[in-house]
Parts: C-alpha cells; structure tokens; sequence
C-alpha cells in the first residue's frame, strides 16, 4: 500500500511540474520603452481612471498592463472600501467570478491531454445522473413542467463551451428557467453552506435543459459540471488539484476558492451605489459577503467561485501567451493551445466579430476591423463583479482591469482600458 500511494504521489507530482525545453521567464517589471510601448501614452490610462473615480462611474481600480513577458503598467487607484476608508493596493483580492472558468477549462484540457477522456464523450459516462436529458418544453402554474427527450446526449465539449442547454439560475435569460433552479435550490456562484459541488451537480442533472445540446450557446453552469468532472477523473478535490497542477507550477500564491487567514484583510469588498454614494453590496440571491472568508469551505465552484490578483491572472495568461509554458513548466503542449484557440461552436455567435473556443472568447477578423478589440486571435472573458481581461497573441499584450461592484449601469472604464492600451504600443 505504501509502494502504492508512494507511486500515485510521484506520478501526480511528475504531471504536475512537468518540465519544458522552453524557459519562457515569469513576468517582471520593465520600463515602458523596452517592450515598444509608450509611458507617456500608458499615463492616459490614469486619468481616464481618476475621472471614472471623480465621477462616480467606479470607487476605485487596478489595472495592469504586460508585453512580451515584461509588465510596464500596474497600478490602483480610488478606493477599495468607501465606508471604512479604505484605499486600493495594487495586490488587492479581488472576487473573479466567472474569470475561473478559464482555470476550469485549462484543468480539463490537461486532464484530456492524459488521455482520460475525450472531448465528445457523453458527461454520463463519468456523471450518471445526465443519462436520459430532458429539455424544457413548457412550466406550468403549480410550477411543474414539461418536457421532450434531448436528441443527443450532453458531451464534455458541450459543457466546455456553453453549448450543452444547462442554465444558470439567478442570472438566466429565461424566467422558467430561473424558477425551476430557485425550487431546486441550484447554488449559481458560491455559498458558505456545507454544501459540496458533487451533490450540487447531481440535483442540477435532473432539471431540464433550455434546448437540445449543441443547438445554441447558453452561458451556463457546464463548467460546474465539469469542476465536479475533474474531481471524478483525477481523483482530487478540485481545490487541491488546482493548487499542485496549476497555482503552484506557476506561482499563482495569492488565487484562491477560500482565502487563508494571512490573505484575508487583501480581499475587498463588492460596492454598489445607494443614493449617489458607494455603499457595500448585498444580494442574498446571489452573493454571500462572506465568502471566501469564511463558512463550511466545502464548495468549489469551477464556474466562479475563484479569488485572484491582477498579478496572478496576468500569469496565468502569459502561460498561454507562451502557448503552455511558463518558467520552464509546462502546462498544455502548443498542440493543445492551437486548438483550443480555434472557433469550437460555428456561427452560433453569428457574425459579431468573434467565437468561442475551449476557454475563451476570441476575436475574428471583424473584430479586429472593429478596432479597439485587438488583433485577430485576442482571447477574452471577465467576471460577474466587474473584472475583465484579454491577452493578444499577435502583440504579445495582457490587459487586466479588476473592480469590485454590481449593479452599476455607468461604468466605461472596461472598453476604454483596452483601448487605450492598444494606443500605447509604439513600436
């Protein structure tokens, strides 16, 4: 048993620090100019982000700015905490949101390219509870509903990008469908309840479907699902396998699902406006305050429940920068990022100027024409609470812009950043 434990130990610990003939090094700091850039240029971000301040647009900012490996612009601004007075520091916590799905997808595909699966395998395979897939066909008064046979069953690839027909609760499009997650008492995002992802899942499995898999693009919880996949096929918590396969190989210190006691006091709070003037958010519905501070710390959300920095998503970006590898480690082969980089759902975006690939939103060719999107291939996403990034291959850019607020309909600092960086390249 010990010869067998001692075998399962190394091989996880070989998977996870796997070794590169790359040396790509992890991001330092650097001056402007050495990368092409221009300081004076890059200064125009500070004041679009003091008047977003001064007009209430936003209580406060961190924003970052790599190329090519070397971060020439990262810097905070307004305040962290408005009631207590709390200024913003650059290595501020911030709640990502569905900026952890990119995480969830990196984790699978590094699973998948283990040989444990393949991407159009059916989730019941590994979940039993998605045998037999319904789709809703009408909700009735008593809050009963009915349904058709989905005509296909929901692949892993369906889960990963958003094509399966699962929901997502609170924040769903469909009225029916929000009903019918609130009954079942579905967890959208995260709780502080002992609650754990696998009985989350299992009762989610039982619900109906928008429509049949692969039909349409559903922002969904498929990357829940797919948290409570990884767990089953690699044999850990996801938490775990989230610290030893990816946070530790890169240096990731300061991502996490709950927060450790030291890090607790870097984590701010989410702000809303009341009556002109920032106030602490809070929506039972949606957002428990005290996570990830505190509670049972049994949920795992692969879909949201992530903390992270500026700093430490920035890394994990450059590692796909780097097409894999960071410092020597190697996460995905080249292979993989290729593919993953690749339009994964046709035309169910239509002709808006980008697709959706194995992690991220990526802009086309009129995207690119659109300007202020970057260049072709730019990967993108953000968070529920009012985060957003993008890294361009072609420039070798990251664009990181973390606030902490909902329900505020008058912030542009988003779009501008990007813009506004994009300007900045000078070479």
């Amino acid at each position: 048993m010990r010869q067998l434990l001692l075998f399962l130990f190394l091989s996880t610990s070989v998977f996870a620090q796997t070794k590169s003939g790359q040396n790509s090094p992890p991001l330092s700091i650097a001056v402007a100019s050495e990368v092409g850039m221009s300081e004076e240029r890059l200064s125009i971000i500070d004041d679009m982000l003091l008047d977003a301040i001064k007009n209430k647009e936003i209580p406060g900012a961190v924003a970052l700015v790599a190329r090519k490996g070397k971060i020439v612009y990262y810097k905070a601004y307004g305040m962290a905490d408005n009631t207590a007075n709390r200024s913003l520091e650059k290595d501020a916590i911030f709640r990502i949101a569905s900026q952890t799905k990119a995480i969830t997808s990196t984790a699978v595909m590094m699973l998948w390219e283990e040989g444990k699966f393949r991407l159009d395998d059916p989730i019941s395979k590994y979940i039993p509870e998605f045998e037999n897939a319904q789709v809703l066909d009408s909700l009735l008064e008593d809050s009963t509903y009915t349904t058709i046979k989905a005509d296909k069953p929901i692949s892993i690839r369906h889960l990963i990008t958003h094509t399966s027909g699962i929901g997502y609760g609170y924040i769903d499009g469909d009225e029916r469908i929000k009903k019918i997650y609130e009954k079942a008492g579905i967890t959208d995002l995260f709780t502080t309840e002992p609650l754990t992802i696998g009985e989350n899942i299992k009762k989610l499995a039982k619900l109906p479907l928008h429509h049949h898999p692969g039909e349409k693009f559903t922002y969904s919880e498929g990357l829940d699902v797919l948290g409570y996949f990884i767990e089953i096929v690699s044999g850990m918590p996801l938490d775990e396998f989230f610290k030893t396969r990816i946070f530790d190989p890169l240096d990731m210190e300061d991502t996490w699902f709950y927060l450790p006691d030291a890090k607790v006091d870097r984590l701010i709070p989410v702000q809303t406006k009341k009556e002109g003037q920032w106030a602490i958010y809070a929506n039972p519905s949606v957002y428990d305050v005290d996570y990830p501070k505190t509670g049972a710390k049994a949920f795992f959300s692969g879909g949201a429940g992530l903390s992270s920095t500026a700093k430490d998503y920035a890394t994990f970006l450059q590692m796909y920068l780097n097409n894999g590898e960071l410092n020597g480690i190697r996460l995905l082969s080249r292979t993989t990022v290729q593919f993953m980089m690749a339009n994964q759902i046709g035309d169910l975006w239509g002709d808006s100027g980008s697709f959706y690939g194995l992690a991220f939103g990526l802009v086309d060719q009129k995207g690119q024409n659109k300007g202020g999107e970057g260049s072709i291939g730019t990967f993108q996403w953000g968070g529920y609470f009012n985060t957003q990034y993008y890294a361009d291959p072609e420039e070798e850019v990251i664009g990181i812009i973390m606030k902490q607020m909902q329900d505020v309909k008058s912030d542009n600092t988003g779009w501008k950043f990007r813009q506004l960086v994009g300007q900045a390249i000078d070479d």
